[in-house]
């Protein structure tokens, strides 16, 4: 059970943090950079859903690794950080894809479309700003327990 549980935590972290770093990255801004505005938004809005729900699985394939590791190893300590920084990747990413990514879809139409109301642009700006720090929190936890993880397996 413990040599699945690593090789799922690894593969949990790996693939979230390269999905965040690819999308964040090279995807969005090629995608803003060769398509035309409107059609880049409605672009990405399809590509989030399915972007979110990768972090749903991974986060909670962290989450739940950590404390089962937590349970079996000697670093008890090291798995109890990880499960929180964890937990705290997977609430930014929920939080994300629940409440940011629903209200700023909301709004997108109106932004691309034309010149939006002024209430209507500063609304999306704000929570365009706020799905990057959240997006930037994940990518911080996930090299931070990368970080970690590369020196804790060294000899």
């Amino acid at each position: 059970m413990t040599a699945f549980a690593k090789w799922l935590y690894l593969v949990a972290l790996i693939v979230w943090v390269g999905a965040v770093a690819f999308f964040s990255f090279v995807a969005a801004p090629a995608i803003f950079g060769v398509l035309p505005k409107a059609e880049a938004a409605r672009t990405v809005g399809v590509i989030f859903p399915a972007y979110y729900r990768l972090g749903y699985v991974c986060g909670a394939a962290l989450v739940v690794t950590c404390l089962v590791l937590r349970g079996h190893a000697v670093a008890r300590l090291w798995w109890s950080v990880s499960s929180l920084v964890a937990a705290a990747m997977l609430a930014a990413t929920l939080y994300a894809g629940t409440v940011v990514l629903p209200a700023a879809s909301a709004l997108r139409p109106q932004v691309v479309q034309g010149t939006p109301p002024q209430a209507v642009r500063e609304e999306f700006d704000r929570l365009h700003r706020l799905a990057l720090s959240l997006n930037a929190i994940v990518l911080a936890g996930g090299t931070f327990m990368s970080v970690i993880t590369a020196a804790a397996l060294r000899p």
